[in-house]
């Protein structure tokens, strides 16, 4: 990059400079200055030179008459006052020097004018026909002063018929010279810093196409030529890449009953099994499923085949580390979110072999999912069928004691046999109230039958002996005999705890088919929506894909690099 240079600037007024004078210049304008080294020769044709004064007032032409050394053509003579302060007015404004003006003077006191100031002296020698810049007429002051002094005469020349004698003259000049004009101050100084800008211009396009030839090289020998070194590559050296596509997908079984419950919201979309999803992507992308599909269908020998180029080859000697990286390039999964849908990419350099790959793949994913849920359904399982077992066990040990007691007892139940002690109670208990009220109609008599009454006496003391030992029976242990009410209570308590036990056998029982249920909601299935087809036409590598890729990253690191260095460069340096 380019760093403007720092001026300070000033507030400089800007100055009018006078417009220079057109005459006396000739063809060659202000930057005319030096002589051609010819002298007063003129080499132009006819037709190029000056009409003179005498056809551009309209007079006929004629042969061209050269001009003397050091004259121009007269300009118009000023007769009136204002046209002689128009004329002075204009001199002065062409900013001639002092010494010019000193030497116009001179010549026009050696042509014997008498200007009344330095500008009215120019005014006269242009009137006159005479440039009183030029080195002609400081010549013709020279020589008439060395005539002067030494009284001789310039001898005649060759070109002495073109020599005209002036007023004032001792010295004959050509008629026809070539004007030098000098420059003043003030247009030399503009001169020089027009000059000065040409050439700082010129030094600043040189600068600029240098740096533009530098950062063309340095473009061309950091990005241009590796850019063309990975094109190269790409086109011609990388070894083509098939790639086999497959999508599967992991549901979960539909529940059996529609619940309420909040845990059927999520059942059967994404959010489901996203963790299942989730880490059988992580299991296929793990070194494990490396090293089985490398034990089954040898990945590794795949990649150390001689058909691979020399940078994706893998060496012969390669670690699992080498391999796994390897295994991790040319192996794509992904998992969209939304859809629950898993993608798998496999790239080999045989279409076959990444079609089998992912078939392999796929199945252990399978194997993944099953394990997964084996273990939760295992353990829901297993709990409900220790519970089931427990309670069926419980209820055959209370069965088993209800009939100890039964067998112990001689009684198969209780109710039945206090319902039959009752019975015979209360038929005892009509009879011996039979018997009561014959004995006493019998004592009613004034002369009963004692004979009569013995037998009656006696069978309602017999009959309240039964009824009493009935009643005893009942109640209490009489000659080692249990009582029918301990009998009852025992067998109502294993009744009770029998029936207990058939309850929670019966919960038991509930308990293991809801475990069934939810073990076969646990259970997740891979559907495979895409199967993986061998393709015809390699994937990779995309050359001008990668090449433009390639050509961007470096020119990225490359104007990092010279932004940095541009920088530092601008800190160090102020």
């Amino acid at each position: 990059m380019t760093t403007n240079p720092k001026a300070s600037r000033y507030h400089i007024r800007r100055v009018e400079r006078p417009v220079p004078s057109d005459a006396g210049t000739g063809d060659a304008g202000v930057f005319d200055n030096h002589d051609d080294g010819f002298g007063n020769l003129d080499f132009r044709r006819d037709a190029d030179r000056p009409a003179p004064a005498s056809q551009e007032a309209g007079a006929a032409p004629g042969p061209a008459e050269p001009l003397a050394a050091g004259t121009q053509q007269s300009v118009p003579r000023a007769e009136t006052p204002e046209e002689i302060e128009a004329a002075l007015a204009a001199i002065a404004a062409e900013g001639l020097t002092g010494r010019q003006l000193r030497r116009a003077l001179a010549i026009a006191e050696k042509h014997g004018m008498k200007p009344t100031s330095e500008f009215d002296a120019v005014r006269q020698l242009r009137e006159a026909g005479i440039d009183p810049f030029s080195r002609a007429s400081l010549l013709r002051v020279v020589s008439s002063n060395g005539e002067a002094a030494g009284g001789g005469a310039r001898p005649p020349g060759p070109d002495s018929r073109a020599l005209t004698r002036l007023p004032g003259d001792q010295v004959q000049l050509p008629k026809k010279v070539k004007p030098i004009s000098v420059p003043s101050t003030e247009q030399r100084a503009e001169i020089n810093q027009a000059a000065e800008i040409l050439r700082m211009q010129q030094d600043i396009a040189r600068r600029r196409r240098r740096r533009l030839a530098l950062l063309g090289a340095r473009l061309f020998a950091f990005v241009l030529l590796p850019t063309l070194v990975a094109g190269w590559y790409f086109y011609a050296i990388a070894t083509p890449i098939y790639s086999v596509r497959t999508e599967f997908v992991i549901q979960q079984a539909g529940p059996t009953s529609s619940g309420g419950s909040l845990g059927g919201l999520f059942s059967g979309t994404a959010f489901a099994t996203s963790q299942d999803s989730i880490a059988v992507q992580g299991y296929l992308q793990s070194r494990e499923a490396m090293t089985r599909l490398d034990a089954d269908l040898g990945f590794r020998a795949h990649f150390q085949d001689a058909r691979f180029d020399p940078l994706q080859r893998l060496a012969p000697d390669a670690s699992l580390e080498a391999a796994y990286k390897v295994y991790r390039k040319f192996l794509k999964i992904s998992f969209d979110t939304t859809e629950g849908v898993i993608r798998m990419d496999v790239m080999a350099a045989d279409p076959q072999i990444a079609a089998d790959w992912s078939r392999q793949l796929v199945s252990y994913a399978e194997g993944q999912v099953d394990h997964l849920t084996q273990r939760l359904r295992e353990d829901q399982m297993r709990d409900a069928q220790a519970g089931y077992d427990a309670a069926q066990e419980a209820l055959v040990a209370s069965q088993k004691r209800l009939i100890e007691l039964q067998e112990k007892f001689k009684i198969l139940s209780t109710d039945s046999e206090v319902g039959l002690i009752v019975g015979q109670i209360s038929g005892l208990e009509s009879q011996l109230t039979q018997e009561r009220l014959s004995l006493a109609q019998m004592e009613a008599n004034p002369n009963p039958n004692q004979a009569r009454m013995e037998p009656v006496k006696r069978r309602i003391a017999t009959l309240e002996s039964e009824v009493a030992a009935l009643r005893a029976r009942l109640t209490e242990n009489t000659g080692g005999a249990t009582s029918l009410a301990e009998v009852q209570g025992e067998l109502l308590v294993a009744q009770a705890d029998m029936q207990t036990r058939q309850m929670l056998l019966a919960q038991a029982l509930q308990s293991m088919e809801t475990a069934r249920i939810e073990a076969n909601r646990q259970v997740r299935y891979l559907s495979l929506s895409v199967s993986p087809i061998p393709p015809d036409e390699p994937a990779y590598p995309r050359a001008f894909e990668n090449t433009l890729v390639t050509m961007l990253i470096l020119l990225g690191i490359y104007l990092m690099v010279s932004m940095t260095a541009a920088i530092l460069r601008e800190q160090v340096s102020s």
